[in-house]
């Protein structure tokens, strides 16, 4: 026989498994909460990258926010020929990182992830992580300094250690709002991320 507390939690799986199908990005991009709780995946993934390279999730997400806003197939807008027609991308930057070709093939090469996709949300954050520990032994960059991370990200460790992007104020600026939202990104981490770590049935007791 039964009882009510048996269909309560038949309820509760069907309810939970709707919300699981359902979930997407979250529209509040700006909100790693908000993200997180859209796509739980992305979370594990993000923990993943954390533990393998020691780069906090706070500082990998706010390059990917930085970068592409979470778009998978992100790409350099073209140039423009006589002002009307399409010319070039300035760059092989694609995906959720915007990593080069020549960059990616390095990643795939040294990270052991020989079949990465630059669309995946779980290879592009272990790229970012890989990235940025790199430039913390390279460049002796502390991996919570999101800023002059972000300035090795995108100039390489040689041109951030000569300084190139000192004459560059659109990088200084981007630079900034990187280092912005990844402390405001860790402090709502801080705020949910113990909700974040509870497993399905620990969500629906709770």
């Amino acid at each position: 026989m039964k009882t009510n507390n048996h269909y309560k939690l038949t309820a509760g799986l069907l309810a939970l498994a709707l919300l699981a199908s359902c979930a997407g990005t979250s529209s509040n991009v700006s909100n790693l909460c908000e993200v997180f709780e859209g796509r739980r995946s992305w979370y594990q993934a993000a923990k993943s990258s954390e533990r393998r390279w020691g780069v906090p999730i706070a500082v990998n997400m706010a390059f990917i926010y930085q970068e592409s806003a979470f778009q998978a197939r992100a790409k350099p807008k073209r140039s423009r020929f006589l002002w009307i027609l399409p010319g070039a991308r300035p760059s092989s930057a694609y995906g959720y990182a915007q990593a080069l070709d020549a960059t990616w093939e390095e990643y795939e090469e040294k990270s052991g992830n020989s079949r990465a996709s630059r669309s995946n949300f779980s290879d592009a954050i272990d790229f970012v992580g890989w990235y940025n520990a790199n430039s913390t032994r390279t460049s002796r960059i502390d991996s919570d300094d999101a800023k002059n991370l972000y300035y090795a990200y995108h100039e390489g460790n040689g041109g951030f250690q000569r300084g190139s992007y000192r004459d560059k104020q659109w990088l200084i600026d981007a630079a900034q709002r990187v280092a912005s939202n990844s402390n405001r990104y860790s402090m709502q981490l801080n705020s949910c991320r113990r909700e974040l770590d509870k497993n399905w049935f620990q969500r629906l007791i709770s």
